[in-house]
Formats: C-alpha cells, sequence, structure tokens
C-alpha cells in the first residue's frame, strides 16, 4: 500500500521536486529555502503561507515515509533536504514532471500540463503528457492519477493526482467558476509569462541560498 501525504507534505515534496531540477546548483534545500519555494507566489496553486516549523513538520513525516533525505556536509552548518520521490514511487522523469506540477497547482488538463511542465521535462507533443497520465492511472500498484469529469464549458478533461488519496467530492463538481472557465482560454502569452515568473521564483531561491551560503562563511570567521 503506498503513502498517503497531507496537503502540507504534498506541497514540501512537490517543491523540492522542482527546486532539483530547476536549480540543481542550489540543491539539496535548506529549511529557509525550502520554505520560500513552498511560500513561492507563482506557480502554486493555492498560494500558502507556512511558517518555517510548518515546513520542519512535514519533512519530519516524510523523512518517515522515506520520502525525503537530510544531507549535512563536514564544512556545512546548515541542514538541507533532498528528496527520493523518483526512487520510492519506481517513476520516471517524464512522470515525475507531470506529477510535480500536479501537486504544487492542483488539477490541470493535459494541455496545460503540457505548457507548465517545460523547465521540468520537455515534451515535444501533447500525446506524451497524455501517455504519461494513462501510464501513472494504470499503474499496478495503485493509480497516481485520475481524470475528473469533464465540466459543462470546457472542452477538455482535468486530471488530479492521488498521492493523497481520492479527491473529496465536492458540491456543484461539475459546475466550472470563472477562474477555472479562463483556462481554456488563456492566450498563448499566458504560458510565457508563467515561464518567466517560474525563472523568477528560481531566481529567489538562488539569492536565498546564496545568502544562507554567506552567512556560514561569515560565522566561520567571528
Amino acid at each position: 500500500m503506498r503513502v498517503l501525504l497531507d496537503e502540507r507534505e504534498t506541497r514540501v515534496l512537490g517543491a523540492l521536486v522542482e527546486k532539483s531540477v530547476t536549480t540543481p546548483g542550489y540543491y539539496p534545500l535548506s529549511l529557509n529555502s525550502l520554505t520560500s519555494a513552498c511560500n513561492q507566489k507563482s506557480s502554486r496553486d493555492p498560494v500558502t503561507a507556512y511558517a518555517e516549523a510548518d515546513v520542519a513538520e512535514a519533512l519530519e513525516s516524510l523523512r518517515d515515509k522515506h520520502l525525503v533525505w537530510v544531507v549535512s556536509g563536514p564544512d556545512s552548518r546548515v541542514t538541507k533536504y533532498k528528496h527520493r520521490f523518483r526512487e520510492a514511487f519506481d517513476i520516471s522523469e517524464e512522470d515525475q514532471a507531470v506529477l510535480c506540477v500536479l501537486m504544487l497547482r492542483g488539477p490541470q488538463t493535459a494541455g496545460e500540463l503540457r505548457g507548465r511542465t517545460e523547465r521540468l521535462h520537455a515534451f515535444q507533443a501533447l500525446s506524451e503528457v497524455e501517455s504519461v497520465l494513462d501510464g501513472l492511472a494504470g499503474m499496478g500498484e495503485g493509480p497516481l492519477v485520475s481524470k475528473l469529469p469533464r465540466q459543462p464549458g470546457r472542452k477538455e478533461n482535468r486530471y488530479v493526482h492521488l498521492l493523497s488519496g481520492p479527491p473529496p467530492a465536492r458540491s456543484g463538481e461539475d459546475a466550472a467558476s470563472p477562474e477555472e472557465g479562463r483556462g481554456e482560454r488563456e492566450p498563448a502569452g499566458r504560458s510565457r509569462l508563467e515561464k518567466l515568473e517560474g525563472e523568477t521564483a528560481d531566481l529567489r531561491a538562488e539569492l536565498d541560498a546564496l545568502k544562507a551560503a554567506f552567512e556560514t562563511l561569515r560565522r566561520q570567521f567571528e
């Protein structure tokens, strides 16, 4: 039986997976950098405001579930963390990219996933994303993805990850909200804006990591 994640664990694990690919030079992440990654305003739905204590608690639980490792070098005073998502679930790089975006941004269509996974894995065609989704939905040890009922006014079904178990039933599930209804009609420039927002968030994460490294170096000379 697979482990189940709560909301905070999902966000923490998703942020670790994302930064391991988009900012490998500053990975593993310190608690401070990981908290910033969880709470960043771009590429997150919902946007959170976790305290470091919240993230630390989620990390301890993820360690107990063998999804996170603690990394500490002999010359480092800052504890850092890395995920073992692919090893634990026996999934491919493509699977990881799709699940990561679902974990960080909630239910999405295959088209939305193709655009939003660009920095994690470059899918050449929509059919490749659909193939990954089908594979994740049909995994032998239990599905990791499920297709949601199509909503009125939308041309495509959305997909949701099952790392936290089946999604809760909602009254009016088939009624698209104005926010969701815009998803199918977003202009092409929206994906470029999201890419720039993600790159900006990565630069902020790099800056946080540099600040932490400088602080560690400064203490060594005190």
